[in-house]
């Protein structure tokens, strides 16, 4: 895998987060906020999808300016 092909590996379920916040009525990146915070009773799964999310906004943002 290249360098920038790093994504492709971390995804294992593509769209499953977006799916999971959909159906709590949120956005991904809010949803994103409320399954990291402490004491969340997310499972690990969900809690790991999150921080990937929170990663690949970053660098959407990045990429973006």
């Amino acid at each position: 895998m290249a360098k920038s092909d790093w994504i492709k590996g971390a995804i294992k379920r593509p769209g499953a987060f977006k799916k999971k916040a959909e159906a709590a009525g949120m956005s991904t990146e809010a949803y994103a906020n409320k399954t990291t915070k402490p004491g969340s009773k997310a499972s690990t799964q969900t809690k790991r999808q999150a921080n990937l999310a929170k990663t690949l906004a970053k660098l959407r943002k990045k990429k973006g300016k």
